[in-house]
């Protein structure tokens, strides 16, 4: 599948293993849910990378006490219609302050792209090569938004004061 990182097609350094599957001895590794909460020092103690495959339906305070130390967290979207992610995204960036790769994965429509953005996902995995290449485009179409969000870019409203204040309109 395309990964799609900081708006760009991006090769992925972390191998998706399963529950069941034998840890490589080093290389970055993504981990379903249950397996890293099952053995999370032992992840975290080996070289290279961990992220886990956190699930819509898990309650996100339980990766809470992990969020220093794992550097990616992949939210799944198991329909185009379940927005559960989006919350967790969200409660991720902005009440727990997590900086690290934030990573949709599931049923990703180029629809909803721009609104993952908003939501703090900075990595997307796709379907389809084209998928990839149009969510690139969409990234770069929006620059200014009304709603505030976690994800660090400026209103509109803010970015017309900044704009009155720099002419010197209104001071």
């Amino acid at each position: 599948m395309p990964l799609v990182n900081g708006g760009k097609i991006a090769d992925d350094s972390f191998a998706k293993l399963a529950v069941d599957t034998p840890l490589p001895e080093s290389g970055d590794i993504l981990v379903p849910a249950e397996r890293f909460l099952g053995d999370a020092e032992g992840l975290l103690k080996r070289a290279g990378k961990v992220g886990v495959i956190w699930p819509n339906n898990r309650d996100i305070d339980e990766l809470v006490p992990y969020l220093g130390k794992v550097a990616a967290v992949a939210l799944v979207f198991p329909t185009f219609r379940d927005g559960r992610a989006y919350s967790q995204a969200r409660l991720l960036r902005e009440r727990y302050n997590y900086r690290g790769e934030l990573r949709a994965t599931g049923q990703i429509l180029r629809d909803q792209f721009v609104f993952m953005l908003r939501a703090g996902f900075d990595s997307f995995e796709v379907k389809k090569q084209a998928d990839a290449e149009a969510f690139m485009q969409t990234a770069k179409r929006y620059s200014v938004f009304y709603q505030p969000t976690g994800d660090g870019r400026i209103t509109a409203l803010h970015r017309r004061m900044q704009l009155r204040h720099s002419e010197g309109v209104g001071t």
